[in-house]
């Protein structure tokens, strides 16, 4: 019978343990590496249109300071051989554009920067 003998080495790592509350309840652990470096949930700014898909801007129809209409087209985006429409989400007046026209956008790029304001009816 032949006898091996295995080496192992252990590898002891400092782990830091962290507070976590859960209703109250303080709990001390460790945190995996893709829970530390998540992306931390932020509240939307409803102000902001950002593009909902990568591609290219094809016509953009509003000014900076121009008054549009709840659902108005403000530009359109083409993606996937498909223009889109962008609609203005609520009456308000556009404050800043950051695209131009034939620019190539990514998905989730600040497009316009839009405010609530109040529209006569004529």
């Amino acid at each position: 019978m032949v006898s091996r003998h295995f080496n192992f080495k252990i590898m002891s790592e400092e782990k830091e343990f962290k507070n976590l509350v859960i209703q109250g309840a303080v709990y001390k652990t460790t945190y995996t590496w893709k829970f530390e470096n998540r992306v931390n949930w932020e509240e939307p700014n409803e102000n902001h249109i950002y593009s909902f898909m990568p591609g290219a801007i094809i016509d953009i129809f509003v000014k900076t300071g121009e008054k549009v209409r709840e659902g108005e087209t403000i530009l359109l985006l083409e993606a996937m051989k498909m223009q889109n429409q962008v609609r203005m989400p609520y009456d308000g007046q556009i404050v800043k554009i950051y695209v131009k026209k034939d620019e190539v956008i990514p998905k989730n790029y600040l497009m316009l920067e839009i405010k609530p304001v109040r529209i006569r009816k004529s």
